[in-house]
This record gives C-alpha cells, structure tokens and sequence, in this order.
C-alpha cells in the first residue's frame, strides 16, 4: 500500500464475509413495514399498501402499516412525540420496507417526505434504515407516471437502503378496487404481486448480511 499513503491500512482492509459467522441465516418470517401517503378517508395509497400488505402475508411475511395521521411535521416537535417513537421503533424493527405515495402535482406528497424525514441514519448505534430492503410505489387519479417512485428511489439511495428493481405505478386507481375496498384483478394487480414477491426474495437473500452490506472504509477509518 506504499503507493496509497493516504489509506489507512487498518481501515482499508474489508471485513471477510466468513467473519460474518453471528449473521446466521435466519428463520423467523421477514419483517415488512408498508408506509402510505395520504390522509384522505379512502386513501388509495393506503389501500394499496393494505393489499401489499395481504400478499406480503401469504408469501410468509409478517407486516407493520404505519398510520401517519398525527404524526408532526419534522422538526416541529421533540423527537419523544408518541408517532415519532412509534415510527423509528417500526424503522428499526423492519427487515424490510414498502413506500405507496399519490402523485401530487408531479412527485411525492409531503405527507409521504415528511414520514422519511423524520428518520435519522442513526440513532445511537442503531441504524433504522440502512442495509434494509425496499419497494416503491405510486398510485394516481389520472394517467400512469414514474415521478414519485422515481424520487422514492431518490430518498432510499439517500437513506441507503437496497431498492429493488421492480416497482409499480397504478394508474386511475380509483378504479381498480370493487366495494369492499380489495384490489382486482387486474395487470396492474398482478404487477403489484411482482413487486412483492421481489421484495421479500431480495430481502431473504440480504437480510442476515445487512451489517457486511453497509460496511464502510471511511466509517471503519473513524473508529480504528
């Protein structure tokens, strides 16, 4: 390394994968939280996210919706708010993670940002969101758009978390659900499905390996 002496030897030397050996693979049902991005009575994101929530479930998985009613605006509060602990408890306990906004006027709404932006990369040694998996979502009134899970994607990279390819965007939403609010059948339902049953391989795959996943040089430099 006499070429690189700006690299911290210590630090530079990634971690072995079989040193890894406590991260067995693990055997409880993935843990899944679903966030949704209106307030509205019949929010169609929400309904989105409940039938996410029903399919995540018969693939085995065991979900979380958090409710954002009442949750402050960021920075607004003290972080003891009851919704503020309430939704870094679920960051943290989640393996993995669903993010449904609508498009308003052409990206996320505020009450979908304001549900990220109340949750650090850290808090103490606790990492809530990094390494863990993720699928976006986006509903609309009107014809189909990408802008929102576009800037979903954004915010996960940011948060760093593992976004999977798949994603899905419901045009005219209103429509696609009968009178008892459950989804039907439908390519955009069935795209839906995709995303879920990708979610919670890519979340089998990594979820035991989270800690290698986000190791860094430069955080192992500040600590050696």
């Amino acid at each position: 390394m006499n070429d690189l002496p700006n690299i911290a030897d210590k630090a530079f030397n990634i971690p072995s994968l079989s040193q890894l050996s406590a991260n067995e693979e693990l055997t409880h049902a993935p843990r899944i939280l679903l966030l949704y991005g209106s307030l509205r009575e019949r929010s169609l994101s929400r309904l989105v996210v409940e039938e996410s929530a029903l399919i995540l479930q018969k693939l085995g998985c065991e979900t979380r919706i958090f409710d954002p009613q009442d949750l402050p605006m960021a920075d607004s509060q003290y972080d003891s708010h009851p919704k503020v602990e309430e939704l870094r408890h679920l960051m943290t306990w989640s393996e993995g993670q669903v993010w449904c906004s609508p498009e308003k006027h052409g990206g996320m709404t505020g009450i979908m940002k304001n549900q990220i932006d109340w949750v650090p990369l850290s808090l103490g040694s606790v990492r809530p969101t990094q390494g863990k998996t993720l699928a976006v979502m986006q509903v609309e009134g009107g014809s189909q758009s990408f802008n929102t899970v576009n800037q979903l994607r954004i915010l996960g990279r940011w948060m760093r978390m593992l976004t999977i390819p798949n994603q899905s965007s419901v045009a005219k939403t209103w429509q696609e659900f009968d009178g008892d609010n459950r989804m039907k059948d439908s390519p955009y339902y069935s795209r839906i499905v995709d995303v879920c049953e990708e979610l919670v391989k890519f979340t089998l795959m990594t979820r035991a390996k989270a800690s290698y996943l986000v190791d860094r040089y430069s955080e192992r430099k500040e600590a050696s």
